[in-house]
This record gives structure tokens, sequence and C-alpha cells, in this order.
């Protein structure tokens, strides 16, 4: 399994904080590691439900205790291809719904512990959102609209905020204008 992250970075003004909504749905496009051009655009990823593997064919006997929330099987390969969303405190859904915690001194992620952005990044991309993968590489993250909250300058938490044409802004009586732009994301 390989871990990628998506990093995002915005110019945030009356905003404290922007940050990625718990289980909510994912979309992203993603290519084959073996060979780049077979490629699935945006595929949705619903990070609330996991996919059990029931009836796992005796070659991929070795995947069958890891569960996950997005499987494929590219074109002529036999096994399954898969992404597993990890949470923000470094720990991931089993197939039994419980959560598994690293080892003491080891850690999930290499290290890289997700956050929200804030104003104090200054254009700086921060990790946001950690995928263990198996068979295939993210390259793309689309926002479809419900994914992020904000908290703005008077303390209020805004949910569903549209990113999808990379700006959102709102106004409050109480807080004035938020404002989110120049909003960017990326794989690594």
């Amino acid at each position: 399994m390989v871990l990628y992250v998506l990093y995002a970075k915005a110019d945030l003004e009356g905003v404290t904080s922007l940050f990625l909504l718990p289980g909510c749905d994912i979309c992203v496009s993603v290519r084959n590691t073996l060979t780049h051009d077979q490629t699935r655009e945006r595929i949705v990823i619903e990070a609330s439900e996991q996919l059990h593997q029931a009836d796992v064919p005796d070659h991929e006997k070795h995947r069958a205790e890891h569960s996950n929330h997005f499987a494929l099987t590219w074109e002529g390969e036999k096994t399954r291809s898969t992404i597993r969303v990890l949470s923000d405190d470094g720990s991931k859904e089993t197939t039994t719904g419980k959560k598994g915690k690293a080892k003491k001194g080891t850690s999930v992620g290499d290290d890289i512990i997700t956050r929200d952005v804030q104003p104090q990044d200054d254009g700086q991309f921060v990790p946001i959102l950690k995928l263990e993968c198996d068979g295939l590489e993210p390259y793309a993250f689309h926002p479809m609209g419900k994914e992020f909250s904000v908290v703005n300058g008077g303390g209020t938490k805004v949910n569903d905020v549209d990113l999808s044409s990379g700006e959102w802004s709102d106004y409050d009586l109480s807080s004035g204008t938020s404002l989110i732009k120049n909003f960017e994301t990326k794989f690594e």
C-alpha cells in the first residue's frame, strides 16, 4: 500500500479555518500505477462507507483482511486496486467498523498530520487528507460542493462550502465578509 496525501492551499480573508468535513464524499481522478494510460476520471469515494470483500478469489486472499472505500479492477489485471481513506487521528476503519491504531513508536502516514488550512499558512500547501492506495494513484482532486467547512472570523462554522470554482464567499452581519480565493490542491 502506498500513501498519497492531498494538499490544499488558498487565500483566506475573514476565515480562520478551512477543513474537509469528516466522512464526506471525495471526488478524485486515478490512474493505473503500472500503465499511466489507464485512468478513471472523477470517481467518487464514499468515505463514510466501507466496502467489504466477502467473496475474494483465492489469488487475492492476501487482501481479504483489508477494508477499503473504493475498489476497481484495471483492464488486463486480475487483482483489485483499492483506496482506503485514513482518518485524521492516524487510524483506519477495519471491516468490523473498529479503528486500528498504529503501534507505539510507529506512524500511519509517514508522520504527516492532516490539518485545517489557516490564514497564517500564507499560500503554502497544507496536508488535508490521506489515502492508502494499492494499484492506483490519485492525481487530481475535484471539489463537488459539500465536502468543506469553514469557521469565519466571528467563530461561526459554515458547512457545505462549495469550492468547485476555486472561490467562495459569504457575508455574516456580525463578522462581515468571508472569502476564499485561489483554492488549489495537489497529490503527493
